[in-house]
């Protein structure tokens, strides 16, 4: 009813990993292996690589055009304080339907979602380079991270559903966890090549190329969704199921927050509509919260109106309200919002770390995009195998050991640009050891987040649970990285002896440039430190996240068995299939 949220301590959680929820019902049983896997291996391998590959497009989507801003702003007649919004139009269309897709793909199948939201992506991709001026190429942008907001959460949802506790589990949300980091890596590497070598228009084809691979493997390896039983009239609300006024209150809320985060540092932080947009939008984002637990409260009384009533009568009448986007009791449980929020800050310092990096050595150091992308290469390769290595501890180890050496690492990486080391140090002493740690923090805390989120929430909000975390990061890396760029423009201003929106660029070994790159590490670095102290204080016992629990009787075809389910599970169960 809302408020079943530990980690795995409620048998509901542990059916809600169950792969008969809009992830294939019969079609995997008939399809699935004998050593325990919902499907065959090769399929499962198929699959998780199918949705790991959205992931890793999104973040790529990103970061493989931060490297051609210049060059895109040359083409399009860009001045360069409105450069940011080639990226910013993607990130805030992408961080603002994140909630809105996921309640989606939980009511009408994740399947269906993930497909449609890859092919859009695949389209806007391949149109955006050949739109020829700046208000269009921004809102073909926008238009791509609509896309992904589809196809990202929905691809947790379905590894939620599909795998079931165990090994098969770790694997595949270790691999998921490598894809968003990876990508952010090899946006470098592909606009490295691409800008050296070939149009920069390339970069959004090669996009596109992946984006259309996704689509068909989302058609081919994705198991169909089964259809409703006959009894669920609540799978037949159609429109009426969606919140539509909380998607509107959170769309926009986000949106206006976004937005004048981003615009602080083009316009000034004392421009007076700045602060009054920062206020309505987390008013708005308050009256979304409300109306949230309005509805959740409806929902739970009229469950239990119907509950009485089928005891009364030995049967049910009529049909449930509209459920809310996001169950507010699910916050009540204090380490799930641990969770959430370290989640935002830990995000906010990696994607900060590999800005400022990429500014160090493209804008600072004056090398070249292929150049930039070689110092990059280490982290492509540290964290593929930093995945493989994660995917075997998840399920020994206890979490917070893992959680302490990932925001451990990315603390240490973003010191390591933060100290005086003098710029002409070879990059092998210091900036090869700070590429190894990023990735190995990235790729160690994101698998157990993600693994904690899936675990905590209920199969029927997988897809929303995928689009929480996501969003939350998302707001994470926009606060973060407005905070830092306002801590960099102010120091570069006082060197300079000029107002902060005179400040000017980054020049090459300019020592103001230089103290405000470092003044911008030394928050990422206090970022890093928040976050290591909320996993200390949010997981104090040696809890185990990808515990794999031991073989009992065989499951019911829910996914749990009868004699686990408490009794309160089973009157639920009973008012829903009443309802």
């Amino acid at each position: 009813m809302g408020k079943e949220t530990g980690i795995v301590a409620t048998s509901r959680a542990r059916g809600g990993d169950s792969a008969t929820e809009d992830g294939g019902g019969s079609e995997l049983k008939e399809d699935a292996s004998d050593d325990g896997l919902p499907l065959s291996r090769a399929r499962c391998i198929a699959l998780v690589a199918t949705v790991t590959g959205a992931a890793f497009l999104n973040t790529l989507s990103v970061q493989s055009v931060v490297i051609i801003l210049p060059t895109i702003g040359h083409h399009l007649s860009v001045p360069e304080s409105r450069q940011q919004w080639i990226v910013s139009s993607y990130s805030l269309a992408f961080g603002c339907f994140l909630l809105f897709w996921g309640r989606i793909a939980d009511l009408y199948g994740k399947r269906l979602v993930f497909i449609l939201g890859s092919v859009w992506v695949t389209a806007i991709t391949a149109a955006n380079p050949f739109v020829p001026n700046e208000i269009a190429f921004n809102l073909f942008r926008g238009l791509h991270g609509l896309g992904a907001a589809a196809n990202v959460p929905t691809a947790i949802g379905i590894l939620g559903v599909t795998f079931p506790p165990g090994k098969a589990k770790n694997y595949a949300f270790s691999t998921y966890g490598a894809g968003a980091p990876l990508g952010s890596v090899f946006g470098n590497i592909l606009s490295g090549f691409v800008a050296q070598y070939s149009n920069w228009k390339w970069v959004f084809g090669v996009l596109a190329i992946m984006g259309g691979i996704i689509s068909v493997c989302g058609m081919l390896f994705i198991p169909p969704t089964p259809p409703p039983a006959a009894n669920n009239k609540s799978a037949k609300l159609g429109p009426k199921s969606v919140d539509w006024v909380g998607a509107t209150l959170i769309t926009v809320g986000l949106l206006a927050l976004m937005f004048a985060l981003t615009e602080g540092n083009v316009v000034g932080w004392s421009t007076p509509w700045i602060p009054v947009l920062i206020v309505v939008s987390v008013l708005v984002i308050a009256a979304f919260a409300v109306w949230q637990w309005h509805l959740e409260r409806r929902l739970d009384a009229a469950k239990a109106r119907l509950l009485e009533s089928s005891s009364d009568s030995g049967h049910g009448d009529g049909v449930l309200p509209t459920p809310p986007l996001i169950k507010v009791s699910i916050f009540r449980n204090r380490q799930f919002s641990a969770v959430m929020v370290i989640m935002g800050v830990f995000f906010a310092s990696f994607n900060n770390y590999l800005i400022y990096a990429t500014y160090y050595f493209q804008e600072f150091q004056g090398q070249s995009p292929l150049q930039t992308m070689l110092r990059f290469l280490p982290t492509g390769i540290g964290g593929a195998a930093v995945a493989i290595v994660v995917s075997q501890l998840v399920g020994r180890v206890p979490t917070v050991f893992l959680l302490v050496c990932g925001n451990l690492a990315i603390t240490i990486a973003c010191l390591l640009y933060a100290v005086p080391i003098a710029p002409t140090t070879s990059y092998f002493a210091w900036g090869l050891p700070a590429m190894v740690l990023s990735v190995v923090g990235a790729d160690t805390t994101w698998p157990c987040l993600t693994l904690f989120t899936s675990r905590a929430l209920p199969r029927e909000d997988q897809a929303i649970g995928g689009a929480l975390i996501n969003s939350v990061g998302q707001i994470g890396r926009s606060i973060g990285l407005a905070i830092a760029t306002a801590v960099q423009t102010a120091v570069m201003a006082h060197g300079r002896g000029v107002a902060v929106k005179n400040v000017g660029s980054i020049k090459a070994w300019d020592a103001d440039s230089l103290r405000g790159l470092r003044a911008a590490s030394w928050f990422d670095f206090a970022l890093g430190l928040v976050s290591l102290v909320l996993v200390l204080v949010a997981f104090r016992t040696l809890e185990i996240v990808g515990k794999v629990e031991p073989a009992a009787k065989k499951p019911s075809r829910g996914g749990v068995r009868d004699d686990e389910k408490t009794g309160s599970e089973k009157r639920e169960e009973t008012a829903d299939s009443k309802a």
